[in-house]
This record gives C-alpha cells, structure tokens and sequence, in this order.
C-alpha cells in the first residue's frame, strides 16, 4: 500500500524531471537544434530517450536528470538510447549522438557515450555527473 506521503513524494521527483526536460528543449532550440520531449519516456524497457533533437545531419538522443550536486545514469537507460538510435535512426553511427545530461541547478553538463563503448559491451554500470566535472559535449 502506497502512503499519500511517498505519492506526494514521487509526483514531486517526476515534476522535476519534466522541468528540466523542457528547459532544456527550449536551451536546444535557442542554440539552433530541432528537439522534442518525448512524453511517454518512461522507466520501462522501451528504446526512448527523453528527449530526441536534430542539428544539420546529426541526431541526439538525451538522457536527462535533475540533481543538485551529481547525477547517476544506469547503465540500462544508456543502452535505451542506443538501442532507440541504432534502431530507429537511419543513419550512419557518426551522425548519432547519445548523450546523458545532468542539471545541476543553473548548470548544465553534457555528456556524449562513445559508440565503440556500447558496440563492444562495455558501458560502465553506471555513469556519473558531478557538478564540478566537465562535459564532452557543447551545444
């Protein structure tokens, strides 16, 4: 049984999941990229990402998370976007862009997971952001 108190919780933790998601379609867009938020991304197995965006021939699938020192991405929801690009996206690998960003208050880090890391199975179990560190990827 699910006390009011642990729904309050999860609604909370979910609208800023959503917050984010949508700050950052709106930072996409104002640095020329074509982004949606996928709605129906969700914790299950399916092949979404968070958000889908597009610039020149390249396209992006982002893992997004709000946190206010460091962020975790699990190893599951990296190959989610794998799997959604190599899937879905017609196009050639270098063109594909997975990438995992965190948050952090007023910042922002981007982080892009090599292609030979998922193809010869040796993502890390988990993948994190801290706020001091730096990303591999500028919009």
């Amino acid at each position: 049984m699910v006390r009011e108190v642990d729904k309050e919780a999860i609604r909370k933790w979910r609208k800023r999941g959503f917050y984010s998601e949508n700050v950052l379609v709106k930072l996409l867009k104002k640095n020329g990229y074509n982004a949606v938020r996928i709605p129906v991304s969700n914790p299950s197995l399916n092949p979404l990402p968070d958000i889908i965006a597009r610039k020149d021939a390249h396209v992006y699938a982002f893992e997004v998370k709000n946190a206010s020192y460091y962020a975790y991405f699990p190893k599951q929801q990296v190959e989610k976007l794998f799997r959604f690009l190599n899937e879905l996206v017609p196009l050639d690998n270098q063109f594909k862009h997975a990438v995992v960003a965190a948050h952090l208050g007023k910042k922002w880090i981007f982080k892009e997971i090599n292609w030979a890391d998922w193809e010869k199975n040796r993502l890390p179990e988990k993948v994190r952001i801290l706020k001091r560190d730096r990303g591999n990827l500028n919009l």
